[in-house]
């Protein structure tokens, strides 16, 4: 069986098609069409239309390559940077009525739980009690767990993106002031979800996201190009050497530095600071880098329960509150 997946995030779409051959998504081809939603869209206002133009041009791109290389119709969804937006249901319609692809959304949580399923199976069961942290353009996860599925999850509004546009963004680079402002803010946000893991004490912690690998390439860590099995590991002193390295500079003098990305250099010092941040209150000295993470995590509860599983996520976005939780089921239980 070939299936694939579009993740709709704020800097690009992605697309993955893999192989379920004995219940593990063995990619076979990856795909990327930039959209960069996070330098267009203000936070609690609509997409603008041209966004929305190219957000269709992009997924109706990926669906025709998924179909080049067997795959049924994607499973497609949207993460914060649609998911808040005043206009979500309109934009899902669009790009549903003109490309055929049912775009739906997931609640922060379940997002949360998916990225933890992916980090779990590739840690494996080795890892005993796991904490996730992944920043994302919109919104940051944390879960913590000693299964397959975490016993705890929280989604805050703490994305790059987001507090890039917030507090970075009206200075280049950014006064001291302002990048203090944004630890404030972080610290004030994450210290409920961060005292939950330091009391839970895990055993192994993982970070996800194109975040926390670019800014563990600047730290250091072995280029993608090395392949997803060498190992990578980020440590919380470096990302605080990382941060004074970063705040210096202009967005254009970011993207020289190794492993920082043209698109994601204007974000890059928020992210550092929020994964510093977050690392500090959790009481984590370093965490894993881990290459698989939200659409690993929709591949394997697919391969698990089936079509009727993502049938009810397009389901539960249709019909309900953008942030309402969606409760996962494993197969067999």
């Amino acid at each position: 069986m070939r299936i694939s997946v579009v993740d709709v995030g704020s800097n690009a779409v992605r697309l993955v098609v893999a192989d379920a051959a004995g219940g593990v998504p063995l990619p076979v081809h990856t795909a990327k069409w930039r959209l960069r939603l996070s330098t267009e869209v203000t936070p609690g206002l609509p997409l603008p239309q041209e966004s929305v133009e190219r957000l269709v041009e992009a997924v109706a791109a990926a669906d025709r390559t998924a179909a080049e290389w067997g795959a049924a119709g994607p499973l497609a969804f949207a993460t914060a940077v649609v998911r808040g937006a005043p206009n979500r249901d309109e934009v899902l319609r669009t790009v549903r009525d003109r490309t055929g692809v049912a775009l739906c959304t997931l609640p922060g949580e379940v997002e949360a739980e998916l990225t933890f399923l992916g980090a779990r199976r590739w840690m494996g069961w080795r890892s005993g009690p796991l904490a996730m942290l992944d920043i994302g353009g919109g919104s940051f996860e944390v879960a913590f767990g000693r299964g397959r599925l975490p016993d705890f999850v929280a989604s805050l509004p703490l994305g790059a993106g987001r507090l890039t546009h917030e507090f970075l963004a009206h200075q280049d680079p950014p006064g001291p002031e302002a990048v203090k402002a944004l630890r404030r803010r972080v610290r004030h946000q994450l210290r409920d979800a961060a005292a939950r893991i330091r009391w839970e004490g895990p055993r192994t912690a993982v970070a996800t996201s194109r975040t926390f690998q670019q800014l563990a390439r600047l730290c250091g860590a072995a280029p993608g190009r090395h392949g997803p099995f060498v190992e990578r590991t980020l440590h919380r002193r470096d990302l605080r050497t990382a941060i004074d390295r970063l705040a210096p500079l202009t967005v254009a003098e970011r993207a020289e530095l190794p492993g920082i990305s043209a698109p994601r250099a204007a974000q890059s010092l928020a992210g550092a600071v929020i994964g510093h941040t977050a690392m500090k209150l959790t009481d984590l000295k370093s965490v894993t880098v881990c290459p698989w993470g939200i659409r690993e995590g929709v591949l394997l509860r697919h391969i698990e329960d089936g079509p009727s599983w993502w049938a009810e996520m397009i389901r539960r976005s249709d019909g309900a509150s953008p942030e309402e939780p969606v409760p996962l089921r494993v197969a067999g239980k």
